[in-house]
């Protein structure tokens, strides 16, 4: 675990009154001072998981705490009764119990690494002890969890996701960024085959770790085919590396000739180039052989995909007639036949309902049609005032008799000489009114005819 120089600290730890206070030891009594208890608990509590957060453990026992929080060369005297107290609220739990909680077979893979004590020592024996081994390990329940989620996000992520079963040793390396130990990744595995997530077993004395594949809920027992895929895995892991260690090789030979060649040792390389046509010969072997087994994984993957789709059929299939069991051909024809007739009845109803809006409607249309006429029709001139009636001469004529023989008003512009106004003056005569003819002399005529 870090010291307390490597981890983030609460201010009061520079507090050196409150320290001593912090680490003194609690009293026999929790209900003397039940405030001054709970504060120090809580303090030593929170203070125990910021350290295991920082070095991503989740083991803690007590003489790393006391070597973690010495302050001033001072240890804590109440840690002991924080140990307790923790594993009797089940916040910790004694690695031994918590691997013997999960399954017993992973007592035999783990021997030398969870039976720090034997099994004997029982969770009640510790709680009735005053005093708590130094070196018992404590498996913090929380953090632990926290860790086994962790671990199986990065797997889901990783190149390793393809695999259902993953080495051990692999499993370090790919986690060696998130557990601070193998411990700890320990303690994250165990919680996750209590979680139903992984099955950890022995392969020719490896452990071996199955994982939960993606669309399962619970991850499925060990099986001849899993081992049989994780041996032509690995076999083709193996086959791989080598053929390109003879690669390299091949090529080291061929460097080597021509190094000797330029020396002018002609038979040293001629020996080089044998021997790169052997290194050759031995890869394109095993090469053949990476390929034949990188075919059988392949066939092995389609028919897990082809396995995949047929249950995925089956259950449609199983779907599909339970959902149509109380369906049938004449009572679909049934319901339409329902269907059509009640949307008649609702057209009919409908019609019923609107048919004196309708009348409105069209009188309203005819008053429209009757206003556009009147619009369209032409304007009339307004007629003008009456007025007063000729009165009649001594004939009898009346002034519309007397007025008819005039000729009607041009419309034209007055743009006649003085010839044409003449002439038409000339021809104005009161004959048709039964008045005396006489010629109107111009006035240009009588002027001449007074000079």
């Amino acid at each position: 675990m870090p010291t307390t120089s490597e981890m983030s600290l609460p201010p009061e730890w520079e507090d050196d009154e409150r320290m001593n206070f912090m680490f003194s030891e609690f009293k026999e009594n929790r209900d003397v001072n039940t405030t001054d208890w709970d504060s120090k608990m809580d303090f030593w509590t929170a203070l125990i998981f910021r350290s295991c957060r920082q070095c991503g453990s989740v083991l803690v026992n007590l003489q790393d705490l006391n070597r973690t929080f010495q302050r001033k060369e001072k240890t804590p005297l109440g840690l002991s009764t924080v140990l307790q107290t923790m594993a009797r609220c089940g916040t910790i739990q004694r690695e031994s119990e918590f691997a013997a909680s999960v399954d017993c077979g992973w007592v035999s893979w783990s021997v030398g690494m969870l039976l720090v004590k034997p099994l004997k020592w029982t969770f009640s024996t510790l709680l009735g002890s005053k005093r708590v081994p130094l070196e018992e390990s404590f498996v913090v329940v929380d953090l632990v969890k926290e860790k086994a989620a962790e671990l199986l996000k990065v797997y889901q992520s990783s190149e390793f996701s393809s695999c259902s079963i993953v080495s051990f040793q692999e499993l370090c390396t790919l986690f060696s960024d998130i557990c601070a130990d193998e411990s700890t990744l320990c303690m994250a595995l165990l919680q996750l085959q209590k979680d139903k997530q992984v099955i950890v077993s022995l392969h020719e004395g490896e452990k071996i770790v199955k994982f939960c594949q993606p669309g399962q809920e619970r991850v499925s027992p060990v099986s001849d085919v899993d081992v049989g895929i994780y041996q032509l895995q690995h076999s083709e892991k193996l086959l791989g590396e080598r053929v390109q260690k003879l690669s390299l090789e091949a090529d080291r030979c061929k460097e080597e000739a021509r190094i000797l060649l330029r020396e002018g040792k002609k038979s040293q390389a001629l020996r080089c180039l044998r021997s790169q046509k052997r290194v050759e010969k031995r890869t394109d072997s095993l090469f053949a052989k990476l390929e034949t087994i990188r075919g059988i994984l392949d066939r092995i993957a389609q028919s897990q995909t082809d396995k995949m789709v047929m249950q995925a059929y089956q259950a449609g299939v199983a779907a599909l007639k339970l959902s149509l069991k109380d369906v049938s051909v004449e009572r679909a024809e049934s319901l339409v036949d329902q269907i059509q007739e009640l949307c008649d009845t609702q057209d009919e109803v409908n019609q019923t309902i609107s048919s004196g809006v309708t009348a409105a409607d069209e009188d309203m249309d005819e008053l429209e049609k009757e206003l556009k006429a009147l619009l369209d029709e032409p304007q009339e001139d307004v007629n003008p005032p009456d007025l007063p009636a000729f009165p009649t001469d001594s004939r009898g004529l009346s002034g519309e008799q007397i007025l008819s023989p005039l000729p009607t008003v041009p419309h034209g512009h007055l743009n006649t000489t003085t010839d044409v106004l003449e002439e038409e003056l000339n021809r104005l005569t009161l004959s048709e009114t039964g008045f005396p003819q006489r010629r109107v002399t111009p006035p240009e005529k009588r002027l001449e005819a007074a000079q």
